[in-house]
Formats: structure tokens, sequence, C-alpha cells
């Protein structure tokens, strides 16, 4: 007689464990990992919650960005602005609020901060007077030479592959115009 049909088994993928209980096959496995994850979606425990674990860690790298920012003078939604603005210098406010998901009533004092700091410019566009460019000033620009080592910072503090840097950001991507789009 084999462990198996005794049921006295010690684990060694013979069917059952040393207690009897049958072991998990790749089968029962997979069936188990469909279970759990289809009975997640309707728990109401907080280790289940997908917008806990993104709110706990939007919290945690926003954190980590505090004492790095603070050395450039910026709060992290500044330094989003900026960020546009190191990537194309001008740009009208409607296409920077696109750019950085924000309704223009939050983007305004943003941008009054930032012109107040001499890190921007709003000017009207002569082809449009109802439009508003924003621009670097030379201080703005400089910052970037600073701001240079931030996301290197960051990168190191959340310890993933580039493999896994950019599944990331696909998949978070993708919840927000879900989310959006829903």
């Amino acid at each position: 007689m084999t462990s198996t049909d005794t049921g006295t088994g010690t684990g060694t993928g013979t069917g059952t464990d040393q207690h009897g209980t049958p072991e998990p096959t790749e089968a029962t496995q997979d069936s188990q990992d469909s279970q759990d994850s289809q009975s997640s979606h309707g728990s109401l425990l907080l280790d289940d919650q997908l917008c806990f674990a993104l709110y706990a860690a939007s919290r945690a790298v926003t954190t980590r960005y505090r004492p790095l920012l603070d050395e450039l003078g910026l709060t992290y939604p500044q330094y989003l602005v900026m960020l546009v603005l190191w990537e194309r210098d001008s740009i009208s406010v409607r296409d920077l609020g696109t750019a950085l998901q924000l309704e223009s009533s939050t983007l305004s004092p943003l941008l009054k901060r930032l012109e107040a700091a001499g890190l921007l410019r709003r000017e009207r566009r002569p082809e449009d007077e109802r439009s508003v460019a924003i621009r670097l000033t030379e201080t703005g620009a400089r910052l970037r030479e600073r701001a240079a080592t931030v996301p290197l910072a960051i990168g190191d503090a959340m310890g993933l592959t580039p493999e896994q840097d950019t599944l990331a950001k696909q998949l978070l991507r993708l919840i927000t115009t879900n989310v959006a789009e829903s």
C-alpha cells in the first residue's frame, strides 16, 4: 500500500500530508486561487481592498517625496507642474490641466504660488487673449538640474525592477482609465 492509500503520507507529494490531509494538487491550487480571487472582489476585509493598497502606496510614496521636494522648495503638486513644464516649456493652462488631470480651479492656486516663487510666468497668448500660456523662467529651468536626483531616489525607495516599474505604471494607468470611463 502507498501512503496515499493509507492516508499516512509524509507531505512528499504522495497525495496526503502527515496528518492525512489531502495535499493540494496544481489543479486544486488553481481552483483555490480562483475562489480567493472571486471572493475578495466582494470582501469587506481591509487587506482585500485594492483601493486601500493604492491609498497606502500613494501615502508612502508621497511621504518619501516630501524631504526631497522640501530641498527644492516645492510641494508634490507643484513638482508635477514643473515636470510638465520641464518637458514642454510653453503650455496652455487648459493643456496643463489635462496633462495633470486637474481642474483649473485646483491648478490656478498652484500656478500663482509657482509664479510668486519666480519659477514660471503666465502670459496671455497674442493669438487668443482668452488663453494663458505658462512658461518657465530661467530660475524654473535651472531648478530642473537640482531635481534630477528626485526620480532616482524615489526609484531606489520603491525597489522595483525596471520591468516591475513598467508593469506597475501600465496597471495604474489602466485602472485610471477604466474607473474614469465607468
